[in-house]
């Protein structure tokens, strides 16, 4: 497998027509051994996968400054399911002599799981694993890549020996459900891992998908101060749109990207939310997995609006439902904004936490599982008719999300108050260096501000922003971001 890592592009229709030609190949030569047989059969159907053009990641450039640091760490990927970590990991790779990759969960490295539970001195551990699967690990020059490594918590127990003794050895861990796994292990290895945070790509990560650089370009260097031309800004916006649509699974953007249609795009979301749901029942320990997609709907149908738990379950009580929505947090399929004071930093400081508002981590999962009608969407650009605009408010906040530092995370926060005549709700409060900076998300053209300039006087902050279909601009105190730009507000 380690000879397979490459830049080289295949298209997907090629890759289907050599495996068919492959498999025939094999039932009409019967002096093929049967060795051979399974070795031509199994190149021709992974070439899709090890050949296709990589789609490059954010994440990339801080990977790579991780690989030549001094004082490298252990690196821990952490994410949700098919959100790009194994891809990206793979692609490091290629800076690499070799890659030695075992996947916990496949059975072909059961005999790697048992050299973690039987040993915990990280020289021995790769002197077996060497001759186990005959593959050298040299210092320096392999990438030791532990995936699915949720299943096996003695790996993750490990990574201290490894930075301890073995320094010199380039280590990353890669997972999802990754926090369930460490209530499995007696101490995590604090200060002696360095953990990464991945997310579905960014609407600035799909423009670069799509190879639409000079466009990229533009919309990164512009702002409020700095507006883009109408021509510009409607590009982008349709773009945007279709974005919303297909939303950022890296199977998704990849099927797009590759000239696929957005039918097709339909299909891959539906397999992805197949995937995610039959998930659910390595949760069933914990929670029966019919609950934790009750409560996954029930997210969904409340989207950009106070969670109400008496409104996710018919059949169980608030605990129950607090449970499944912390377990769908630790699995990374629903983040959280939570009730701010917002009087001073940190933001977390003073929160309010009966006061939440839930989002799932993608928009093309969203509107698949809601069936929206996307002919309308996309010719009318209207999507404040969509659950009075609840998709434009989550799209923002998985912007704000996949802006933050990767290396914490990510965290959400909004403002609230409930007093009787005096109403008021800003939809995003968000840290722009040492100022707390309102946000206000329209998912139209026009909209009332009342609420913002409620804010702003009550906590005497210089400024807010709104998020629209408008173009950059400013008025008063307040700056015009595009929605498509939601990710650049923390930029400046």
């Amino acid at each position: 497998m380690l000879s397979l890592y490459s830049n080289y592009v295949i298209a997907p229709n090629i890759c289907k027509i050599l495996s068919i030609i492959a498999l025939n190949i094999c039932k009409n030569i019967s002096i093929i051994a049967p060795n051979i047989k399974i070795c031509i059969i199994f190149a021709f159907f992974y070439c899709k996968t090890f050949f296709m053009r990589y789609l490059p990641r954010k994440i990339d450039l801080d990977l790579q400054s991780w690989m030549v640091s001094s004082s490298r760490k252990p690196l821990i990927l952490r994410g949700a399911r098919q959100v790009g970590k194994s891809s990206a990991v793979r692609q490091l790779g290629t800076r690499f002599d070799n890659v030695f990759e075992i996947n916990f969960e496949n059975k072909d490295f059961a005999d790697a799981k048992k050299v973690f539970e039987q040993h915990s001195d990280p020289h021995l551990i790769c002197s077996e694993l060497s001759a186990i699967y005959e593959k050298p690990i040299t210092a320096g020059k392999t990438l030791l890549f532990l995936d699915e490594v949720q299943s096996c918590a003695d790996a993750i127990s490990a990574l201290r020996y490894f930075y301890e003794q073995m320094p010199e050895l380039h280590v990353i861990a890669a997972g999802s459900l990754f926090e369930f796994a460490l209530q499995k292990i007696p101490s995590y290895p604090v200060g002696r891992v360095r953990s990464m945070y991945m997310y579905p790509f960014s609407f600035e990560e799909f423009l670069q998908a799509m190879e639409l650089h000079i466009l990229r370009e533009k919309f990164l260097a512009a702002s409020p101060e700095k507006p883009i031309s109408d021509e510009v800004h409607k590009k982008l916006t349709d773009l945007f749109l279709r974005f919303l649509v297909i939303g950022g699974m890296p199977e998704v953007v990849s099927k797009y990207a590759s000239g696929g249609s957005l039918l097709e795009c339909q299909h891959v979301l539906d397999e992805l939310t197949e995937t995610f749901f039959n998930d659910f029942a390595k949760y069933k320990q914990r929670v029966p997995a019919t609950r934790l997609e009750e409560v996954f709907s029930a997210v969904i149908a409340q989207t950009a609006q106070k969670f109400t738990y008496s409104q996710a379950s018919t059949s169980a009580n608030q605990v129950q439902i607090k449970e499944s929505i912390e377990l769908l947090k630790m699995a990374d399929l629903v983040y959280c904004a939570t009730h701010t004071s917002a009087n001073g930093l940190p933001l977390a400081a003073e929160t309010n936490p009966r006061y939440k508002k839930m989002m799932i981590f993608d928009t093309g999962i969203y509107q698949r599982f809601l069936r929206l009608d996307l002919a309308n969407l996309l010719l009318s650009q209207k999507i404040e008719q969509i659950n009075n605009g609840a998709l434009a408010e989550m799209f923002v906040g998985t912007e704000l999300v996949k802006a933050q530092n990767n290396r914490l995370p990510a965290e959400l926060y909004y403002w609230q108050r409930e007093k009787a005549g005096s109403a008021a709700e800003v939809d995003y409060v968000v840290q722009r260096n040492a100022d707390i900076v309102p946000v206000e998300v329209k998912a139209g053209t026009k909209g009332s501000m009342q609420s913002m300039f409620q804010f702003l006087t009550e906590k005497n902050y210089a400024y807010g922003i709104r998020t629209s279909m408008e173009n950059f601009g400013a008025y008063q105190n307040i700056r015009i971001y595009p929605l498509y730009a939601a990710g650049n507000i923390s930029s400046f």
